[in-house]
């Protein structure tokens, strides 16, 4: 496995998020697949930094339930099954479609071009297979949308179980070929609380969370 090293990643706030975020964009991409056993020495040798911040990126990660620590050995990738699939599809079916009915009266259209731009984007990274640009931007589109109900709790509750629901899955979407589907659904959402209707935003998020989990477990639509 390749990460970057630490001094190509830009404008980090620490070296241990710069091995976190590194690590994690490569376990939920599919990277680094579930049960890979993951060392200090080994990774701070691949990243060019000291064992402190790999040490410290690891518990985190593992605090954040994308590790499990395996004594005397290091870290292994946690891997997530499909009843806990299940399990988080159903919470986030309880906060993100209401969100979005939330934010829709009030959606600012000064905002749809920067989100429109995060789609375009997203959608390239289903086009062309590039997990890492789609990961990013879908984790950021999703975010501001989150964001803009000004509840930090909210917030953090629903990119972690986002993150956890996207655990060495997003590669199976992409298996699956129909990555660019769920792609094509943030233009839907846009386009619902631009109109300002929270009924149909709330609908197509519901939808979203539906088929996605089902993928990432390999289930067949319904």
């Amino acid at each position: 496995m390749v990460f970057a090293k630490a001094a190509d990643i830009q404008n980090p706030p620490s070296l241990r998020e710069q091995v976190e975020r590194s690590i994690s964009a490569a376990i939920t991409s599919g990277q680094l697949e579930p049960g890979e056993l993951l060392t200090v020495p080994t990774l701070a040798s691949n990243f060019e930094v000291s064992a402190t911040p790999v040490r410290e990126a690891l518990l985190e990660l593992a605090r954040r339930g994308f590790l499990e620590p395996v004594k005397n050995k290091g870290f292994r990738v946690t891997d997530v099954s499909d009843d806990e699939l299940e399990s988080i599809a159903n919470i986030r079916l309880l906060l993100e479609p209401p969100t979005m009915g939330a934010i829709a009266p009030g959606f600012d259209e000064g905002k749809e071009a920067e989100m429109r731009e995060l789609a375009d984007r997203i959608q390239q990274g289903a086009e062309t297979n590039d997990l890492k640009l789609y990961l990013e931007c879908d984790v950021e589109f999703h975010a501001r949308l989150t964001d803009m109900v000004e509840n930090p709790l909210l917030t953090d509750m629903v990119s972690d179980l986002r993150t956890r629901a996207r655990l060495g899955n997003l590669k199976k979407m992409a298996e699956s070929g129909r990555l660019a589907t769920s792609a094509a659904e943030h233009y839907e959402l846009l386009d619902a609380l631009v109109a300002h209707d929270a009924e149909l935003a709330e609908e197509v998020m519901r939808r979203h969370v539906g088929h996605t989990v089902g993928i990432w477990a390999g289930r067949e639509e319904s």
